[in-house]
């Protein structure tokens, strides 16, 4: 994704504007501390890249599309790491979490301070969701979903992909709704974030 931009397009403000954990994470440089096999950073590279392109055309600016590729980069950081690490870095109320979801939260952990507060918000509840993401956590929530390499209900996440960016509340609607009717048929509990997102959205009035 850093293809279509390098720091020399960037005036000295939008340099200004991004951390250099966040400028490297853009150009696919991960933090020394990352755990991410070759496959998962192929994910990564593929969330990095759809949400690049989803910021160009949202019009959010040079700085903005970066930061929102180096989230696509930063969110699955973890992915690989032991999850018996892991649970001893997140907070009392994330413990219980399965542990493949721990990632997330750990990795906000080791970010903060180090990158926008926006992004360690995204990261945390890229998973389950949550009613407090903005934009860009909404956008990674579901950039993480609707990778083209995701190999679950393809012609329809594909369909999902050619609405996005511009109808990203409706299509957020039934992507969250389709992991929530996933959860009760293999009979998982529901996270208390996961049903907030949900009610949120219904508050809204998205449908």
């Amino acid at each position: 994704s850093w293809s279509r931009m390098s720091a020399a397009d960037l005036s000295e403000s939008d340099i200004d504007d991004l951390t250099p954990v966040e400028l490297a994470a853009a150009r696919g440089e991960l933090p020394s501390w990352a755990r991410a096999a070759t496959k998962r950073r192929e994910h990564m590279s593929r969330v990095a890249a759809l949400m690049e392109h989803w910021a160009h055309e949202l019009r959010l600016g040079e700085a903005e599309a970066l930061r929102w590729a180096a989230v696509g980069w930063l969110h699955d950081v973890l992915r690989d790491e032991d999850h018996g690490l892991l649970i001893h870095e997140v907070g009392p109320n994330e413990r219980d979490l399965p542990g493949p979801m721990l990632h997330g939260p750990a990795a906000a952990t080791r970010l903060a301070g180090k990158v926008d507060p926006r992004v360690i918000q995204a990261i945390r509840y890229h998973t389950i969701g949550h009613p407090s993401l903005d934009l860009l956590g909404r956008a990674l929530y579901l950039a993480d979903y609707l990778e083209p390499g995701r190999e679950f209900l393809p012609e329809w996440t594909e369909a999902l992909r050619r609405r996005m960016p511009a109808g990203l509340d409706e299509v957020l609607v039934e992507v969250l709704g389709q992991r929530i009717r996933r959860l009760i048929e293999v009979r998982k509990p529901l996270r208390p974030e996961t049903s907030a997102f949900w009610s949120s959205l219904v508050a809204q009035g998205l449908r």
